[in-house]
């Protein structure tokens, strides 16, 4: 009587507590033959048992599934559907197909899923140094400048491999063991505002080489009134030394601001690489000259990189 004036099988299956598909196949016998074909319907188990049933197998699988699958004698650190239903077959002995599986577990909103790796920093202090160093650089002046330091390397020169066009069916070979033709350091400041590029080469990562390049940027931004040096906690980037000759410089910028630049550290939070804006043009700068290359010698490579920042052909990305 409901269904004929219009109420819909969903409503009626929760009405009289069976499943909407039983509730569906009652409506359609009656339609067809009235009451006799209703009263002749093969009396099946309860939808209700079923549900019960179903609800039951699927918590079985999700507890399972929470579980690891060394717990079960399998050798693997994730489940697939076959050792799924394998462990499910073994704990409650019911045979279960990896296709019926894989619907309960899609139905319970689970999907396959690769980890994605993050970029984190311990540093208690991250965002307060990365809000100062995101406040120095929006408040920027015409006569201060900010570079992003590090050192790429070292690194041996030698043939390397990297992707490349081939002709077809031709594989480039690189010898597993090679003599190396020496190696090298490249010690890099990159000033954010005008994206340009100071580098040389080191034999060393330590405290001497910072304070070659901090009398280098003295030098070369001689006209500035401050410069700001961003780099990560190497222990080379914040040792007392070096701090010293910060403070040599800065007093000398007190008795005379026209004699040389004042100069800010602005240390990277710990552990935190990746917000340093340099190790981005080191590495399309290897891309571009270290990877599929063959230097004859060192100082091959070194004019091929020297190459590289001269042409400016590189991109640097905003901080």
């Amino acid at each position: 009587i409901d269904s004929h004036q219009g109420v819909g099988p969903a409503n009626l299956s929760s009405k009289v507590e069976k499943c909407l598909r039983i509730v569906k196949s009652w409506i359609d016998a009656y339609k067809q033959k009235g009451m006799p074909a209703l009263r002749a319907i093969r009396k099946r188990r309860r939808c209700s048992e079923k549900l019960v049933e179903m609800k039951q197998k699927r918590d079985r699988i999700i507890e399972i599934l929470h579980e690891t699958p060394q717990i079960h004698g399998i050798n693997r650190a994730s489940w697939s559907l076959k050792t799924l239903a394998h462990a499910f077959e073994k704990q409650y002995g019911q045979p279960i197909g990896k296709s019926t599986l894989s619907q309960y577990v899609i139905a319970e909103g689970y999907t396959f899923k690769k980890a994605r790796r993050v970029l984190t920093s311990p540093d208690p202090s991250y965002r307060e140094k990365l809000q100062e160093i995101t406040r120095v650089l929006s408040h920027l002046r015409d006569d201060e400048k900010f570079f992003s330091i590090d050192e790429f390397g070292p690194f041996s020169v030698r043939m390397r491999g990297g992707a490349g066009w081939m002709p077809k069916g031709t594989v480039r070979v690189v010898p597993q063991r090679q003599r190396s033709k020496g190696r090298l350091i490249v010690t890099g400041a990159l000033e954010l505002s005008t994206n340009q590029i100071t580098h040389f080469y080191s034999e060393k990562k330590n405290t001497g080489e910072m304070i070659r390049l901090l009398d280098i940027l003295l030098r070369q931004y001689s006209n500035q009134r401050c410069l700001y040096l961003s780099w990560d906690a190497a222990s080379w980037h914040v040792s007392a030394k070096l701090n010293e000759r910060v403070a040599e410089v800065n007093s000398a910028a007190e008795t005379d601001p026209r004699r040389t630049p004042f100069v800010k550290l602005m240390p990277l939070p710990a552990s935190a690489q990746f917000l340093n804006v340099i190790e981005s043009v080191f590495s399309g700068m290897a891309k571009a000259i270290l990877h599929n290359s063959d230097y004859r010698s060192v100082e091959d490579c070194k004019a091929a990189i020297d190459r590289y920042f001269a042409e400016g052909n590189w991109t640097c990305p905003h901080f």
